[in-house]
């Protein structure tokens, strides 16, 4: 066999996000980038603190573009340290000597690898989780036009797979809004202050930042309020939160990341295995929006797949398998891992990928969601005054008391599921049921448009609540 050269990841074997947004962003070059974005703003934090020259600052921030670097070259140079940050640091201390010779000194001044690399993976989180929550809030919309437009639209409500009582489709895209919106919501946390700087040194202590502030500037009367100003610069120079302590082996922000990746990824796939349920040949209530070519079957021409579903489906049973995994990191060793902060790099990446590029789907799916409303009329007429049948038990349960009439009501559905005549005519003729019902209160008890409880006043008050929220 011929062998061919590795190349980029094009994404061929993860297609819910290949082509999307957030593929960039979380990207080999979006990395390489957020970990020069996070030496450039550690030295303006510096910088500003007066324990670094304002020129190198200045340099440092020119000289930090990642399409400068061999990001491959830095790839295979990291089988050497176990990280990228180390032959980062050196290509990157090379690249500013290039726009100042002097500068090149007050690279990483103090600093370790697990700060800046931290920091980085905060900022492509950052970055990744503003994509999916713009698409989440865009995906809620379109389920609330969905709620709104069929508030009333009755179909069979279905539990353990099989026709339970009447329901609306209204209420079931105001549920499937519910979860986008909680899951917008987690994102919105995390966005809001949960995803902080690394800032410790070597082993957490910040004594290097210390040291070399005492060399480059005055040396500091209180160590302490240095450290924590140095925090307060550099989290306001990325734009990101400061943490309580040095986090190297307190994982919480990363594992905060998955689990809100995991619930996004979960809430679409809520709506995703729902949809295909739903679209089912003998079903056919709902479709996904139409796109020549799309779905199209290498064997059979007749088929046109759900495509979108799919996709989403598959990154929300990935996620929540790589999101448990980032929280078993929580368990790292002494005040820095040997593997534990190694692990974390691919299935962080993996999730916002995934969760990026399903819910970049997603938006697709609900803003062009068909729905077929007399197939769901007609489904709900298979099994018709059946669904209504837990109606007629509270009804007479007062008058022939709730077991009996339970045990009747099962004779008589049983009875109609064998021989095909409607429960109706069935409960009309029965000496004890007939007896106590008038023929148009028993129509109107068993007709299922009559039973869809209070779905109506649920979808309106879930989407009032969506508007002043």
């Amino acid at each position: 066999m011929t062998a061919h050269p590795a190349g980029p990841d094009t994404g061929l074997l993860s297609p819910v996000r290949a082509g999307t947004p957030v593929e960039r962003a979380v990207g080999d070059e979006a990395w390489i980038q957020a970990m020069l974005d996070a030496e450039a703003a550690l030295a303006r934090a510096q910088a500003g603190l007066g324990t670094l020259p304002a020129r190198a600052a200045a340099a440092i921030t020119r000289a930090a573009r990642a399409e400068r670097l061999d990001l491959r070259r830095l790839a295979v140079e990291a089988r050497e340290s176990a990280n990228p940050v180390v032959g980062l640091v050196r290509a990157f201390t090379a690249a500013v000597a290039e726009e100042d010779p002097k500068a090149a000194e007050y690279v990483h001044r103090g600093s370790t690898s697990q700060d800046i690399f931290d920091t980085g993976a905060m900022l492509v989180c950052d970055r990744a989780l503003r994509l999916v929550h713009a698409d989440l809030l865009r995906t809620a919309t379109a389920l609330d036009r969905l709620a709104a437009r069929h508030r009333d639209t009755l179909m069979a409500g279905r539990t353990l797979t099989l026709h339970a009582v009447p329901t609306t489709f209204g209420l079931k895209a105001a549920g499937w809004g519910l979860l986008v919106r909680e899951a917008a919501g987690r994102v919105d946390r995390l966005l809001d202050g949960r995803l902080p700087v690394s800032l410790g040194g070597a082993a957490g202590t910040l004594a290097g930042y210390l040291e070399y502030s005492a060399v480059d500037g005055a040396p500091a009367a209180d160590p302490a309020a240095y450290a924590t100003a140095l925090s307060k610069a550099f989290a306001a120079e990325t734009g990101l939160a400061t943490a309580p302590l040095p986090w190297h082996a307190l994982r919480s922000p990363v594992a905060d990341a998955a689990s809100a990746l995991a619930f996004v990824t979960g809430a679409l796939g809520k709506i995703a295995v729902d949809v295909q349920s739903m679209g089912r040949t003998e079903v056919g209530e709902v479709a996904e929006p139409p796109v020549a070519g799309r779905g199209a079957s290498s064997a059979m021409p007749h088929k046109r797949n759900p495509v979108l579903a799919t996709l989403i489906r598959s990154a929300a049973l990935q996620v929540p398998a790589l999101a448990g995994a980032l929280t078993q990191c929580l368990v790292a060793e002494d005040e820095r891992s040997g593997g534990v902060w190694h692990a974390e790099w691919l299935l962080l990446r993996e999730c916002l990928r995934l969760a990026g590029g399903a819910s970049h789907t997603a938006v697709e799916l609900c803003e062009g969601l068909v729905v077929h409303e007399e197939r769901m009329r007609a489904n709900a007429a298979a099994t018709g005054a059946l669904m209504s049948s837990e109606r007629i038990v509270a009804v007479l349960a007062p008058r022939l008391g709730r077991a009996t009439v339970k045990r009747l009501l099962s004779e008589s559905a049983g009875t109609a599921a064998r021989t095909g005549r409607p429960l109706a005519d069935i409960l009309a003729e029965h000496p004890r049921i007939g007896p106590s019902l008038d023929p148009g209160e028993l129509a109107e008890l068993l007709d299922p448009a009559t039973y869809t409880g209070a779905a109506a006043s649920l979808v309106d008050h879930a989407l009032e609540r969506h508007r002043t929220s």
